[in-house]
């Protein structure tokens, strides 16, 4: 598989990159990832230039979050009705929609990368259930950058060794090496938020 990605990456560059991006955003099974991978391995022999490469990919993946969201901005009252057709689909919506209720804005950040399965039914229901769209555009093109720069990253990296990163990458929920590289951030910016809250909770719980 990995050498018909190749062959598919060598023929249309940086097009298929932003295609493949886009499309598996919205829950089209294209393996997008491993897309990356060889874009990032391309980058590494010269083939293709790396901002190109990055670019592209975060355009096509923030375009197709971007149509997620209309969609469900303008078919939300049929997006339940069309999950309740499997319980797959069931399963992601309800998981979407609890992300967003406990999460907000945050949980778009990251569904992008963390729990990339998700990120086509939050985007979705982001839409629905009324996310304001500058809020919701901020954190997924943040989240999206992550997504991409991670797999490229690591293609290029890994190159001599594409056949056993991708079968890694292929194997696993998400992105485990993306997840570590921004970890540190995300563990910065929850404690944050939760600092940022709580000067108001001491004020609510002062003396009356």
């Amino acid at each position: 598989m990995t050498d018909a990605l190749f062959g598919l990456v060598a023929d249309y560059g940086v097009w298929i990159l932003a295609a493949s991006c886009y499309l598996s955003c919205l829950l089209i099974p294209i393996p997008s990832s491993l897309l990356m991978l060889a874009g990032g391995a391309f980058v590494a022999s010269g083939d293709l230039d790396g901002g190109t490469a990055l670019a592209g990919a975060w355009l096509g993946a923030v375009l197709g979050d971007q149509t997620g969201f209309a969609f469900g901005r303008r078919f939300g009252p049929y997006l339940e009705r069309f999950a309740r057709r499997r319980p797959s689909r069931q399963r992601l919506y309800t998981q979407a929609t609890d992300t967003l209720r406990k999460k907000g804005e945050i949980g778009v950040f990251f569904s992008t990368w963390l729990f990339a399965p998700l990120g086509p039914w939050v985007n979705m229901v982001a839409g629905a259930t009324g996310l304001t769209w500058m809020r919701f555009a901020l954190w997924d093109a943040a989240g999206e950058a992550i997504w991409v720069c991670g797999y490229i990253a690591l293609g290029y990296s890994f190159a001599g060794q594409l056949t056993l990163v991708s079968d890694l990458a292929s194997s696993i929920s998400g992105f485990l090496v993306a997840a570590l590289i921004a970890a540190a951030f995300g563990w910065a910016l929850l404690k944050a938020l939760n600092h940022k809250r709580a000067p108001n909770k001491s004020l609510d719980h002062g003396p009356h």
